[in-house]
């Protein structure tokens, strides 16, 4: 929202944002050049309530833009609510209009909807020979623009491009992206994929969601009331009735039709008055039409069934509903901005962000379960988010439209990750394993192993999913001191290794190294190492590797590099959210959050063996106090070890140290067992101490696994248990604490890194 629009009247703050929106476009270089000519093409309401805040923009701007509207899908079907008129109402001079709808309501109607939209579209858009073409969202109507467009050589803004949800709307958003030419976003995360998806970073706008420019301001209208009155009765008041809106999902039209059937019996049985919208036209929607008439909702007396609410209308009734149910994105975009409480059902909207107020019940199949989320849900209030805009939309895409070079090439270009030239594939390649080169830097030793990726031959195991880490082949040296001596190493293993890799038909797709130490993994840098490697801090590992091996080459801290392990390999295999904690010279780990490693803003997110535990605890060596590693990692436990020993202390009957042996953690240990009391003293509080840094960890992400990683995780899991039970908030109780099965989880670490890049999977 614009300053000074505060405390107007809506629609007078709407129209103000509108004419400032024209005052912040760029005046034109010279007074020769001509107007930008933007088709806009909308397929059914809900689209043309995104794009119309633009059209408004455009048109208070016509000095700078040349608008033409296309008409198409939904919009001219009378089962739907004929809504082309709300268009007209609006005052835009429509183009086209285009029938494009095969009725049938199903897959195969689908289809035919795309290939007669991409018979019309050409004749049209030749006609009006638009310079860029505005699409929005995800339906098979806006996939046959887009394709229409990208053939005929027209430019395309995607609008809500690089979201995720469930059905088959997925991945038709995906690639009507990979169409575009530009993007105009609305999350931070939207636009990440965006740019994980390989498009140019340069011509993707965080603009936010243009609805949200009106949504902001008009919901605030005064006249609500009656609105609520004219579409629900006299007597029904504000957040005393429920909007009931599900679509069929494509991919799973069977069981979506028996959740909208369910939630329906949920509704009568919850006896609140609701206004129901008919479904869309995704294949499906007419047996859900079948069940609410075999159901009698449209007769019900608690039930209000529309095909068309107008959006202003529409917003009025979502922003002060009790409760509002069923799968559209509406649910979890605009909902939000009010606090409304939501209900989504099924998988529809799967992957989306949202707000608080959204209690999603996925597995909906029970009539009971439903009704239960009505209680949780209906009456409720939550704070507003913006997760998918602030009201200013509008004038970003603007500035952003006229920002565009029609002079630049309309050839797009795909911004791919650098890797090296491959050699060409012949047979041989084919037959071979696919493997990494895996490189695990500790403290004491460098290891280089050749790590294949094995699918089970079991008729159980299915593909990928079911893949195992194989380690061919180890490589094993001290590592050095000095910088120069341990890249010449390196490299010297890591050909040693390639060599065999022939030999043992593996092919090498690339390097994947772990190391102690804070790592950009983006650039393959370590910021600063661990006072265990020395002359290993701002030092750039990939280029050297890359430039001798002509290889891809993926660094990461090697707590990152077992948190990955984990996810590929091991417990964590198919888990959403886990930590993978190390117990061994030092203590770290990782932590995967919605299927991702979290490495923090300034890649220092999981190190987890500073975590302070207390105010005024020994000394750890990142030179603060009370960390979790000053108490419970292996060189805390041989310091401990050695104070003993120096006392005489720690050797009990059954335990002696041989001949030039080294007091170690494990005699701490062995004391213990054989019932020293001063050494159990001291495991009980290492114990405590990881179990209380864990319990930290749960209150703060919440995973549903954590798994003990090192030579000391057995000898943790069960006091690290015991500490959750007796500390952890009752939610966090029952997380289940894991020993990890993976034998090398560095090595195996590094290699997924190749691995998951290198076979087209996301890291």
């Amino acid at each position: 929202m614009f300053p000074g629009t505060e405390g107007r009247n809506p629609h007078e703050a709407y129209y103000l944002n509108i004419q400032r929106a024209r005052e912040q476009v760029e005046k034109m270089e010279n007074s020769g050049k001509r107007k930008l000519k933007v088709c806009v093409a909308t397929c059914n309401r809900a689209d043309y309530s995104k794009l119309a805040p633009i059209m408004f923009g455009m048109k208070a701007n016509q000095d700078v833009f040349e608008l033409e509207v296309v008409v198409l899908g939904s919009h001219l079907i009378d089962d739907y609510g004929n809504t082309f008129r709300m268009i007209e109402q609006d005052e835009f001079d429509i183009g086209s209009k285009l029938h494009t709808i095969v009725r049938g309501e199903d897959e195969a109607a689908m289809v035919e909807s795309v290939g007669l939209a991409l018979v019309k579209l050409p004749d049209v858009l030749q006609r009006l020979s638009p310079d860029v073409l505005i699409v929005h969202g995800d339906r098979f109507d806006a996939l046959a623009l887009a394709t229409a467009a990208a053939l005929m050589n027209i430019r395309i803004l995607h609008l809500e491009g690089g979201e995720v949800s469930g059905t088959i709307d997925d991945s038709i958003r995906h690639a009507i992206s990979k169409l575009a030419h530009y993007h105009a976003c609305c999350t931070r995360s939207a636009e990440r994929h965006l740019i994980a998806m390989c498009e140019d970073h340069s011509r993707i706008l965080l603009a936010g969601c243009p609805s949200y420019d009106k949504l902001l301001t008009a919901h605030q209208r005064d006249d609500y009331a009656d609105i609520i009155k004219a579409w629900l009765g006299d007597c029904v008041k504000e957040q005393d009735y429920i909007v009931a809106l599900q679509h069929p999902v494509t991919t799973d039209i069977k069981n979506s039709i028996k959740i909208y059937e369910l939630m329906l019996d949920a509704l009568i049985s919850f006896n609140k008055r609701t206004l129901i919208l008919f479904p869309n036209i995704d294949a499906g929607s007419k047996e859900m039409v079948r069940v609410m008439r075999k159901k009698g909702i449209e007769q019900h007396p608690n039930f209000r069934a529309v095909k068309h609410v107008p959006f202003e209308q529409f917003i009025q009734l979502v922003a002060h509903a009790g409760c509002m149910i069923g799968n559209s994105s509406c649910g979890v975009r605009e909902a939000g901005a009010f606090g409304t409480p939501v209900i989504n059902l099924g998988t529809r909207q799967t992957g989306r962000e949202t707000g608080e107020n959204v209690l999603h019940v996925r597995d909906a199949d029970t009539q009971n379960k439903i009704y239960h989320a009505l209680e949780l849900q209906f009456g409720k209030r939550y704070p507003g988010s913006k997760i998918y805009g602030d009201g200013n939309a509008v004038p970003r895409i603007l500035k952003f439209l006229q920002s565009i070079n029609l002079d630049e090439p309309l050839q797009k270009s795909f911004c791919f990750p650098a890797v090296k030239d491959c050699i060409s594939q012949d047979i041989d390649h084919i037959l071979e394993t696919q493997s990494a080169l895996a490189v695990d830097l500790g403290g004491t030793n460098l290891r280089v192993a050749i790590v294949s990726m094995v699918v089970p031959t079991s008729e159980l195991a299915s593909s990928q999913a079911d893949c195992q880490g194989k380690i061919v082949k180890k490589y094993t040296q001290s590592n050095p001191k000095t910088y120069e001596e341990r890249i010449d190493l390196i490299l010297h293993m890591c050909k040693e290794a390639l060599a065999d890799a022939v030999r043992l038909n593996c092919r090498v797709l690339g390097v994947g190294v772990s190391t102690g130490g804070r790592v950009n993994p983006k650039e393959g840098v370590v910021l600063h190492s661990t006072k265990l490697i020395q002359e290993w801090s701002s030092v750039d590992i990939r280029t050297p590797i890359s430039n001798a091996l002509h290889l891809p080459v993926w660094v990461d801290n090697d707590g990152n590099c077992a948190a990955l392990a984990e996810r590929k390999f091991g417990h964590g295999k198919g888990v959403e959210n886990f930590v993978t904690i190390i117990t061994g010279t030092g203590i770290g780990g990782g932590i995967v959050q919605h299927n991702e490693l979290i490495h923090g803003s300034t890649f220092c997110a999981a190190e987890l063996g500073h975590i302070m535990v207390s105010l005024d605890g020994p000394e750890c060596m990142c030179g603060s106090r009370g960390c979790i590693e000053a108490y419970a990692s292996g060189m805390a436990l041989q310091r401990e070890a050695k104070r003993l020993n120096d006392e005489d202390l720690l050797f009990t009957e059954g335990l002696s140290l041989k001949k030039e042996e080294q007091v170690s953690a494990i005699h701490l240990i062995n004391a213990a067992r054989l019932g020293n009391p001063k050494a159990d003293a001291v495991l009980r509080t290492a114990g405590l101490a990881l179990g209380v840094g864990i319990v930290n960890i749960l209150h703060m992400v919440n995973p549903s696994m954590v798994i003990l990683s090192g030579v000391l995780a057995a000898f943790y899991e069960n006091p690290v248990q015991q500490i959750i039970t007796q500390r952890a908030l009752s939610s966090a109780r029952d997380i289940q604490v894991l020993t990890s099965d993976l034998e090398e989880p560095a090595l195996l670490g590094a290699a997924s890194m190749v691995l998951d890049y290198a076979t087209r999977r996301t890291y």
